[in-house]
């Protein structure tokens, strides 16, 4: 058989193919470098080599002993609360702060906090009494709206859905988690009927690390994370419905500490032993189908980590007492970029990232 009239059903075309492709390669010759560049940026491991740029830039120290509440409106308008009874504002980006401390609660923890303007915010402790205040006038005064001296009450989360529907929820009383409820822009608060309340395992509690364990979703859909004995996510509008996070956990100081979710399901889960703040092992899960499943990512954050939040569709920020990293790849890779805070948020009108632990930085890419 000729092999040539095989390969292209006609005499001497073979010679003038090769001809051609010399002539096209000297044409590509020179864009090669180019191309390669480009391809290679777009692999997993060179994407997450630009979290290298990203770092954390110190904006002032703060009179508050350990800030867990941080919630951000606008890259200008941002509130911060904690130990003391402290609660602070800054309107400049962080440059400027006013502190003050809520009147007759110097002992409280606000590690819950949501800021609707530069003037309206809402805090609530974490232990007994709960106790939710209210301001609307910048913090100069305050407003006690809601009371619970119930044994064994111990808030660990709030967060709005709107600028009149939000929700609080605390650790298990008589086998039940807490939840309640505002439909005035918190103005008035009632629980949850008891029977609708989600029932806890022996031993499962919320973690109020950072005030991150639960996130609001469109549709009024609520998701929380537990930890202790189990490590759970909880689902509202599925019937009770829970599933396990692999997360470490078995003992007091296990599980999972803070959630993001992008949409109903694409979600992380970060946390781990607060106690043993270096592990990697088991502190980060990732799930795409709303918590059924869930999966470990190929390099882990750096150790413990008690807050992440979404920073755009890819990118992630956790941070935990032994360190802040950034995943540019959805949370599959992790680079740890400077030293731990307790919480993390993103501008929900704007772009910017801050950190607070005593100290409040923001999150810059050079």
């Amino acid at each position: 058989m000729n092999t040539v009239n095989a390969t292209s059903g006609r005499p001497g075309s073979n010679i003038r193919q090769r001809c051609f492709a010399r002539y096209a390669l000297s044409l590509l010759r020179p864009l090669l470098p180019g191309c390669f560049a480009l391809l290679s940026a777009f692999t997993p491991a060179a994407a997450q080599q630009n979290a290298a740029g990203y770092h954390i830039n110190i904006l002032t120290a703060t009179p508050v002993q350990s800030i867990r509440g941080l919630s951000v409106v606008t890259d200008d308008i941002v509130w911060a609360s904690g130990t003391g009874g402290q609660v602070g504002s800054s309107t400049d980006g962080g440059r400027h702060w006013k502190w003050a401390t809520v009147s007759g609660c110097d002992s409280c923890d606000w590690r819950s906090l949501y800021a609707f303007n530069d003037r309206k915010a809402i805090v609530l402790n974490a232990g007994a009494p709960a106790l939710i205040f209210l301001t609307e006038d910048g913090g100069n005064s305050w407003k006690q709206v809601f009371y619970d001296n119930r044994p064994g009450i111990f808030f660990d989360a709030m967060q709005f859905i709107n600028e009149q529907e939000g929700i609080a929820i605390g650790d298990p009383i008589d086998g039940r988690f807490t939840v309640i409820r505002t439909h005035n822009g918190g103005h008035s608060w009632e629980a949850d009927p008891v029977a609708t309340l989600p029932r806890a395992a022996e031993g499962e509690a919320i973690f109020a690390a950072s005030g991150t364990s639960m996130v609001l979703l469109p549709e009024n859909n609520v998701y929380f994370a537990t930890g202790g004995q189990v490590a759970r996510l909880f689902k509202s509008g599925g019937n009770g419905e829970a599933y396990t996070i692999p997360l470490v956990q078995g003992s007091s100081t296990t599980g999972v500490f803070s959630i993001a979710f992008r949409d109903a399901a694409n979600g992380i889960a970060v946390g781990g032993d607060y106690k043993q703040d270096t592990l990697r092992k088991g502190n980060c899960m990732l799930t795409s189908d709303g918590g059924r499943s869930w999966e470990a990512p190929a390099t882990p954050p750096g150790g413990y980590r008690s807050c992440v939040a979404w920073i755009g569709p890819q990118l992630l920020i956790t941070t935990g007492t032994s360190g802040t990293d950034i995943s540019t790849d959805g949370g599959h890779h992790w680079e740890t970029i400077g030293k731990g805070f307790n919480v993390a948020a993103k501008a929900r009108k704007g772009t910017k990232v801050y950190v607070a632990r005593k100290e409040i930085g923001e999150l810059v890419n050079h």
